[in-house]
């Protein structure tokens, strides 16, 4: 039998988004298996949270940078967002991106290549910004779409300055219509990629695990409602179908109309422009993503758990 620790309670807990006595509850029906124990607590009415890539904690800022057929976005994290708002860290995180941009936005490329017109890499420039503005900071990732004949549209939210902010969103259309056409359906697209946070742009794309996964659990709700296998099987397609219209970006109700799926408003776009669009991808870089901070009031659940 695992061990129940606190910590282990605490990642359940800002995970699944339940009490601190029904997380302890699930990891020990699950023996501490958290991803079990979150399927557990969805499976009991007590959570319906998804898996998630962690709590945002980090500051410092994402940026983009692009050439029209090509789009990165990166992210350099700071320790404080007083830190962010200087601007010499800005310009920082911009000749990151201008570096990313010459790379394709391969990460491990743009660290090792010459940062602007300085004789040293992308990451000496970052060590030599921790000296100079006195607080750790770090070049996290970076990442990039390319068409041979298209758009990468790139929106920033939260802007703090052009090209700068906490949410950096790229999404590459391939197609020989009007750029103009294609830029502004491409910045919609990524507004919309924005608010949503798609865990892919296609079913096909999705993960097999993740999938397989949210099957499982919804047939375990059935299942508890008392209905017939058979019944079962029809609920979990129409139940799967809805699942993906809530995760898969171009099964995703537009959020700028509220109407049409997001593949049907590509397809009429392809049709007023009398020539095919196809979405290729999106990149969607949150700032501190997958980071955790400690919960200052942490002690004190931990206490009233343990009385």
């Amino acid at each position: 039998m695992a061990q129940i620790t606190a910590a282990l309670v605490k990642e359940l807990r800002d995970k699944a988004g339940a009490g601190m006595m029904d997380c302890k509850k699930a990891l020990s029906e699950n023996d501490g298996d958290i991803e079990a124990a979150i399927d557990w607590l969805r499976q009991k009415g007590i959570s319906k949270a998804e898996k998630k890539s962690g709590r945002v904690a980090a500051e410092g800022l994402v940026a983009v940078a692009s050439n029209g057929t090509t789009a990165v976005a990166v992210e350099v994290n700071s320790e404080t967002d007083f830190v962010a708002r200087n601007e010499q860290f800005q310009s920082l995180v911009k000749g990151v991106a201008d570096a990313a941009l010459a790379n394709d936005g391969d990460y491990d490329a743009t660290k090792s290549s010459t940062y602007g017109g300085a004789s040293h890499s992308v990451e000496a420039e970052v060590t030599e910004a921790v000296g100079t503005i006195g607080e750790n900071m770090t070049f996290r990732r970076s990442n990039g779409l390319t068409v041979s004949s298209g758009v990468v549209s790139t929106y920033i939210h939260n802007s703090v300055a052009p090209g700068l902010g906490k949410l950096a969103v790229l999404v590459a259309l391939e197609s020989s219509a009007d750029a103009g056409v294609l830029e502004a359906l491409g910045k919609q697209l990524a507004m919309h990629v924005a608010a949503t946070n798609p865990q892919a742009m296609t079913v096909d794309e999705m993960s097999a695990e993740d999938v397989e996964r949210e099957k499982t659990v919804l047939v375990e709700q059935a299942r508890e409602s008392g209905k017939p296998d058979n019944i079962i099987e029809k609920m979990i397609v129409g139940r799967m179908n809805k699942f993906y219209q809530e995760v898969v970006f171009v099964e995703q109700t537009f959020v700028i109309d509220g109407e049409n799926k997001v593949s049907k408003v590509i397809e009429n776009a392809a049709k007023d422009a009398g020539t095919e669009i196809k979405l290729t991808g999106y990149v969607r870089l949150e700032l501190g993503e997958g980071i955790e901070k400690e919960e200052e009031d942490f002690a004190a659940e931990v206490a009233a758990m343990s009385s």
